[in-house]
């Protein structure tokens, strides 16, 4: 198994047709294991790449139903004696007789399992009260039938507008709290069974820490969940599982239809999803040979590995066509026709499908918003009056908006960043406990600055640190931050997790500011929040007035509004170097950042940084970063391909990425310095999330910039350009932008034609269904 792609269009968004084909962020392939599509991104970011479904966004009411096996209910007082005359009985057993018996009972129930996979599967029978309800109904809308009356006929009961929600810690991000190494004997048994099944052994110890305790024997008892490695593919699982089951290996066999359809939900999510609509993940199933997708959905919604939900959409026209957004039949007899009146059959609903992880982190999130806009006191305005009367313009704005509102959103670019921190500010000099934070420490370097001698100790800090309590003010006793004002910076990198761990640890009462450039890519993560709280426009939202300045302010600003203007540029600020194919786009990256740039600007190449759509390709960053190492810190690479002085991108979590430098390199692992300290990142684990980092993805860039950027666009990379990644891109640089141009007109085309990628999200239903949108 490969683990590089052989595609030249192998790009940091690369669109495709199946949510199959995003890669997991900040996550590269496996040593022994080939990339999840053929051609697709394999970034260490998170790419914007497409998946399937579309947005969300003009979606109605939801409804979450979470599925179970199917259970009964009581059976009475007769099935009381017998439970408990069980239950003093097995209290009388030895600890060994008990293990045995559940040994027992744990056979009985894989031999049921078994038997139960030669008899036809009946569909619905494993699913109960909605969720049947739910798939019956589609089922007869696609044939044309119309669907139970009791499945639309009646309204989801309101929510309410701002629930005071139980307080409990929740888990920090996935660099804070470090998943401990599988032992050694866990990662030979799964050794074992890799070995035994024809797989690679070198995905031992990745396949026992996504496994987690019993590896060996989950693996062993339904080898499909291979696929929960990242980077193996369909078929190889397929070919690990006939070598274990043998003859009991069947295509329709329903641990294979769950695998595949938690993987398509995991990379839909990866693609930026959190959920997928019913159609559309039943017919990615069929194209990965599934013969039954809709037994395979019941199964994974049975065994409690997905949730089902139905969104009811405003007017039958909303949406998409019928198949996708499971309309009624408008036809059907016995409608009364009275205007005003609508039977459950005409409203146009759509079933999503998803990981309860982000379906939970939605609700959490809507729900902590209300709290947020609905806590705060009616009085709390007055203490900002002199500090209204004291700003002007967007920032006077800004701050009458925050007096007397719980949630506001603020747009604008580089330069607008000023008002929130005229906000901050304000804030701290009247004896508020107000925090900033950033998305990266680069962006915390920056606002730092714009403060100035109004900087405070802990004032600002990175979204990462506040969430892991490595900075910022603590938390309560109820684990609540210690404050009554957070601003959040570079908002639109926020995925639906870290917003609503964001919002459910705000107190009662407190303020909360999400301000950023909504023209960026969106966040590395699942769903688009930032978005999706400017749609429903549910709070105030103050757009900046301060535009970015020089001949770079207003090439990016003209990027943002779908044009490619021809911008003076005395100073050289911006320098366009036409290139005819791959290999001399490397030639000429190389020369710009270690001679032109310097001797042109001062700028040495440390400042520098080199953009590029995508980490394969004969331009990517691989090929980009060997090169520039080559030309800058020349070296045999000891250190698992490092060497001192190496610059790097290193991804501790999925969707964050820190630049820095190799220090050095022991049987500790890898010493990296990067821009919020020493880091040491175990051996085992520097080839999934250490890469060189001379060269990066747009993804990996956002949140920072620096004095100069060079942006190669390789003709292979035509397909990839969108105009958030022309403007995240070409807004990395400071004082000096040359872009190596081998794409012709895709750039202009990209530019005037093509939007950020659709995301299908649960969050606009849900506002809608909390907060009533702003007048």
């Amino acid at each position: 198994m490969s683990t590089e792609p052989d595609s030249p269009q192998s790009t940091e968004n690369a669109a495709t047709a199946e949510p199959d084909a995003a890669e997991e962020p900040g996550t590269p392939v496996a040593a022994g294991a080939e990339d999840v599509h053929a051609g697709a991104a394999t970034d260490a970011d998170g790419t914007d790449a497409d998946g399937t479904g579309a947005a969300a966004e003009g979606a109605g009411g939801s409804e979450a139903t979470e599925t179970g096996a199917g259970g009964e209910g009581g059976e009475g007082g007769a099935s009381t004696t017998a439970e408990a005359a069980e239950a003093e009985a097995a209290a009388q057993l030895s600890e060994a007789q008990a293990e045995l018996a559940a040994q027992k009972l744990e056979r009985e129930r894989i031999e049921r399992r078994k038997a139960e996979k030669a008899a036809p599967i009946a569909a619905g029978a494993k699913l109960s009260g909605k969720a049947a309800d739910l798939l019956a109904a589609v089922r007869a809308v696609e044939g044309g039938a119309t669907p139970p009356a009791t499945v639309f006929g009646e309204e989801p009961a309101p929510r309410r507008p701002a629930p005071e929600p139980v307080r409990r810690p929740r888990q920090a991000p996935a660099e804070a709290v470090a998943r401990p190494a599988p032992a050694a004997d866990a990662v030979e048994g799964v050794r074992r069974v890799l070995a035994g099944g024809g797989a690679p052994e070198a995905l031992a110890p990745q396949a026992a820490a996504v496994l987690g305790e019993g590896a060996e024997d989950v693996l062993r008892e339904d080898p499909w969940q291979l696929l929960r490695v990242p980077g193996v593919r369909p078929e190889q699982a397929d070919g690990f599982a006939r070598a274990l089951l043998g003859p009991e290996c069947a295509p329709d066999d329903e641990r294979r239809g769950r695998a595949l359809t938690v993987r398509l939900l995991e990379q839909a999510a990866l693609a930026g999803h959190t959920a997928l609509e019913l159609p559309t993940l039943t017919a990615a199933l069929v194209r990965q040979a599934v013969p039954d997708a809709d037994a395979a959905v019941q199964s994974t919604l049975a065994e409690g590995e997905a949730l089902v939900f139905q969104d009811a959409l405003d007017a039958p026209t909303a949406g998409r066509p019928t198949a996708d957004t499971m309309t009624g039949d408008e036809g059907h007899e016995g409608a009364e026709g009275e205007e005003g009146e609508e039977s459950g059959a005409d409203r146009p609903v759509r079933v999503l499908v998803g990981l309860e992880r982000y379906a939970l982190a939605e609700e959490s999130l809507a729900d902590a918003l209300a709290r947020v806009v609905n806590s705060l006191a009616k009085e709390a305005s007055a203490p900002w009056d002199p500090a209204t009367a004291a700003a002007s313009g967007s920032a006077a704005e800004l701050i009458r908006a925050v007096a007397g509102h719980g949630l506001v959103l603020h747009t604008g670019g580089e330069a607008a960043r000023a008002e929130p921190a005229a906000l901050l500010a304000a804030a701290r000099e009247r004896g508020l406990r107000a925090v900033a934070a950033c998305h990266t420490p680069d962006g915390l370097r920056r606002f730092t600055a714009l403060l100035g001698e109004r900087a405070a100790d802990g004032a600002v800090v990175t979204v990462p640190g506040l969430l892991s309590g490595a900075e910022g003010p603590g938390r309560d006793g109820d684990g609540a931050f210690a404050l009554d004002l957070l601003i959040v910076l570079d908002a639109p990198q926020l995925d639906v997790e870290s917003a609503a761990m964001l919002a459910e640890s705000l107190p009662d009462g407190a303020r909360l500011v999400l301000s950023g450039d909504p023209a960026v890519l969106w966040s590395a993560g699942p769903g688009r929040v930032f978005a999706d709280l400017l749609a429903a426009r549910a709070c105030p939202q103050v757009a900046s007035r301060t535009p970015d300045p020089g001949p770079l302010g207003e090439l990016v600003s003209g990027v943002g509004v779908g044009e490619l203007n021809q911008v003076d540029a005395p100073g050289k600020e911006i320098v366009i170097v036409p290139v005819r194919d791959a290999g001399e786009a490397v030639h000429r990256t190389v020369q710009l950042l270690a001679d032109s740039v310097p001797r042109a600007f001062g700028i040495t190449s440390d400042e520098a940084v080199v953009i590029t759509p995508g980490h394969g390709g004969a331009a990517g960053t691989r090929a980009l970063n060997a090169a520039l190492k080559e030309r800058l810190n020349p070296g045999p690479g000891r250190f698992g391909g490092f060497d001192p002085g190496d610059r790097i991108a290193y991804s501790p979590a999925p969707g964050r990425t820190v630049t820095g430098r190799v220090v050095t390199a022991d049987a500790d692992g890898l010493h990296l310095t990067c821009a919020d300290g020493s880091v040491v990142v175990p051996r085992e684990r520097v080839e999934q999330t250490v890469r060189h980092g001379w060269a990066l993805t747009a993804h990996q860039a956002v949140g920072s910039r620096w004095p100069a950027a060079v942006v190669v666009l390789p003709g292979d990379a035509a397909q990839a350009l969108s105009r958030p990644w022309v403007y995240t891109a070409f807004g990395r640089a400071e004082r000096h932008l040359s872009v190596v141009h081998g794409v012709e007109q895709a750039l202009p085309r990209a530019v005037a034609e093509v939007p950020a990628k659709p995301r299908t999200t649960r969050l606009p239903v849900l506002l809608r269904t909390q907060l009533p949108a702003a007048e």
